[in-house]
């Protein structure tokens, strides 16, 4: 393939709800413009940028895939993102990647709760956007009301610049309202090839409506085309097209566009626009990076081929008989294949040999890539997901992407007990090359942790571990970190004597034990006076009623937040020892803490859930039969709907994004961090301290 400067690339991250044509419309654009041999399909699994089994099994996309279209002397980089909310974080680093957005939307189903959540992505980072009604072709296709959705629902900024002949079987063409002209199918064509032709008298009506829309708001952003425009003289194509780009930019029109991908019509259309409309990456925003690996300066980057190299590594996969794949945009500099780079983020140097340009599972080998093209790296040592990559001369960091927090998590354990290094060395992996699948061991629940967006990502995750791991992965929810705490004062002795001949085992403490206040944690307090337990021996009473608190009073879970005075107490000359009043002071706390009225407490967290209006009610119903505590509601930011606020104790939270999706049809979202524990209702109490107790009598049997 040709060398392509900054000029003559376009960027564009290919956005939509899962299953609204997105993958389909990648594949037809790269088809059509001849940088890819083969027309796939989704029905077959042979399209470009699905090639994953577990994408080809489910027919839907799970990571992002890269390919590209030569078109009208322009190279146009299509970043093709999965568009289910569970895989969102590919989704988003596509649009790090990228310039532009097209956004598709299926002409049957319209406007869905991914559409909205990715458009929404696009407008707060600045990009210029363009709409595609996809799947013209499909039974119940109405590009009419996907048209009226885009609008009520996403932006009535939104202006068709092109409409349908016909719809679902139909669907026999499209008029280009630029050009003002009909664009038919050739007979015999196979690669979206049409003819030009005369718009039919049938749809002139349409033509002439829908014309006059996208005339008088393109006029309404240019104050030169408004007067021309009013002045009653016929705007030229051209013109039109240079306002739009502008307005584009500006976030004030948003084009829309029609075709199917299938049957090929409307692609080219499609592809015009890109290099027509979307920006190129020379004229990207202009952009800060951290100069030096750790330090706080900022430095501006800029797309010159004269300008330090730097790139953001936005994507690693990990391919069969290959290893890892590093996937990268560049944004200044130029890099030469076998060229060595400095990665700032880890503060080594990689080589980046058989330097190459993606399409889908393929790579170009190319000799040199310019500022914002994006290309890929085989076996790029100790790389990942977020690292910069720039020169050991100018090192800088790039702005890291963003990635969603985890919204639901499991244990998990290996079903084979031999394989259990296996499965943390593949969740690592896992994690390495998917940010939003998050994996730690809980040292305190003894649980290894998996989290992800979606039951499906975590199920999705599980298939990969078992396909590239050769692990299988149980998973359970997993077991919440109660405490316990003390509501009363309390003392008594803890007295451990053994005698086994020779020299035997003494220890004696008596101890006062009460409450403090939430979150003080523990404090032991030296009372003893006279020398009744002599000074060495006493660090180890602390040590043995620290050792007894941990293993719990109730339910096996840790004591917290009381005080410990050791105030009197005896010893041996012979056989008293620190072991001993380790022992001593175990006793004790066992004597003492069930006096005290110990209770469970269980850990909260507080919540923001964004739900749109229609969903409020049921929302904060559902809340509240969670035990959540509503601390009110205020306007979302930008008037998407309202944000719930609440403390909710974490067991009862397990699967919420799930029960948040089915009552706001995929529309809401919610973030969540810890707020501190509160006393556990006593009927909940009495079930979690039964499950301890029946646990131990089956470990007891066994």
């Amino acid at each position: 393939m040709r060398e392509y400067t900054s000029e003559s690339i376009r960027n564009v991250a290919v956005v939509g709800h899962g299953a609204s044509g997105k993958t389909s419309l990648v594949d037809a654009l790269a088809f059509v413009s001849g940088s890819s041999k083969r027309h796939g399909s989704i029905k077959d699994g042979t399209t470009l940028t699905d090639t994953a089994p577990e994408e080809i099994e489910r027919k839907y996309s799970i990571s992002l895939g890269c390919a590209y279209a030569e078109w009208n002397g322009a190279k146009v980089n299509l970043i093709d993102t999965p568009g289910f909310l569970d895989f969102q974080g590919d989704a988003i680093a596509g649009l790090t990647a990228a310039d532009g957005v097209l956004v598709t939307v299926s002409a049957s189903t319209g406007v869905e709760a991914g559409t909205e959540r990715m458009f929404r992505e696009a407008i707060a980072r600045r990009d210029p956007v363009l709409f595609v009604v996809s799947a013209m072709d499909k039974e119940h296709a109405d590009f009419d009301r996907a048209y009226r959705m885009i609008k009520d629902r996403l932006t009535a900024k939104v202006v068709p610049v092109e409409i349908p002949i016909g719809a679902g079987a139909g669907f026999s063409g499209v008029i280009n309202l630029f050009a003002k002209k009909a664009y038919l199918p050739k007979k015999g064509a196979k690669a979206g090839e049409y003819e030009e032709m005369e718009i039919p008298a049938a749809e002139q009506e349409r033509f002439q409506r829908y014309h006059q829309e996208m005339v008088e708001a393109i006029a309404a952003t240019d104050d030169a085309l408004l007067e021309r425009f009013f002045g009653g003289e016929e705007l030229p194509g051209d013109d039109e097209m240079a306002a739009m780009k502008e307005a584009m930019k500006r976030a004030d029109l948003f084009p829309l566009l029609c075709c199917s991908s299938q049957l090929m019509v409307g692609v080219r259309t499609v592809l015009d626009l890109l290099v027509a409309l979307m920006p190129n990456a020379y004229d990207m925003e202009e952009l800060h990076a951290f100069k030096g690996a750790e330090g706080a300066k900022t430095v501006e980057i800029h797309p010159r081929d004269d300008a330090p190299f730097s790139a953001l590594v936005f994507k690693t996969t990990a391919e069969p008989h290959v290893g890892d794949v590093t996937y990268f945009r560049t944004f200044s500099g130029t890099v030469n294949s076998g060229a060595e780079v400095f990665n700032a983020t880890r503060d080594g140097v990689v080589k980046m040999n058989h330097l190459a340009v993606p399409q889908g599972k393929e790579r170009i080998e190319v000799p040199r890539l310019h500022p914002g093209d994006i290309g890929c790296v085989a076996k790029l040592h100790n790389t990942h997901t977020n690292d910069t990559l720039s020169t050991k001369a100018h090192p800088v960091r790039l702005p890291p992407i963003s990635f969603p927090e985890p919204l639901v998590t499991f244990a998990v354990k290996a079903v084979s007990r031999n394989d259990e290094e296996k499965l943390q060395q593949g969740l690592h992996r896992l994690h390495d090359e998917d940010p939003t699948f998050a994996t730690h061991y809980n040292s305190e629940t003894h649980e290894t942790i998996v989290g992800g967006l979606g039951e499906r990502h975590i199920e999705v995750a599980m298939s990969r571990l078992h396909r590239q791991f050769g692990v299988k992965g149980e998973l359970s929810a997993p077991r919440i970190p109660f405490r316990e705490t003390l509501t009363a004062h309390a003392e008594g002795q803890g007295r451990h004597k053994k005698q086994s001949g020779g020299r035997g085992q003494f220890g004696d403490c008596w101890v006062r034990i009460k409450p403090a206040k939430r979150g003080a944690g523990y404090a032991f307090v030296d009372a003893i006076v006279g020398g009744s337990i002599p000074r060495q021996y006493i660090p180890a009473v602390d040590k043995g009623l620290q050792e007894a608190s941990a293993r719990g009073i109730l339910a096996g879970y840790p004591v917290v937040d009381f005080v410990a005075e050791c105030y009197d107490g005896s010893s041996h000359s012979v056989d008293s020892n620190e072991a001993s009043f380790r022992m001593a002071g175990i006793q004790a706390f066992k004597t003492v803490a069930p006096k005290c009225r110990p209770v469970l407490l269980e850990p909260l967290d507080e919540l923001d859930v964004v739900t749109p209006d229609d969903y409020l009610g049921d929302v904060m119903g559902d809340l509240s039969s969670r035990r959540g505590k509503l601390l009110g509601t205020e306007q979302a930011n930008g008037g998407g709907g309202s944000v719930v606020k609440a403390i909710v104790p974490q067991a009862e939270l397990q699967l919420y994004g799930t029960r948040l999706s089915s009552l706001t049809h995929g529309r809401g979202s919610f973030t969540h961090r810890f707020h501190g524990y509160e006393q556990m209702p006593h009927e909940q109490a009495t079930k979690v301290i039964s499950a301890y107790e029946k646990q131990r009598v089956e470990e007891k049997d066994d």
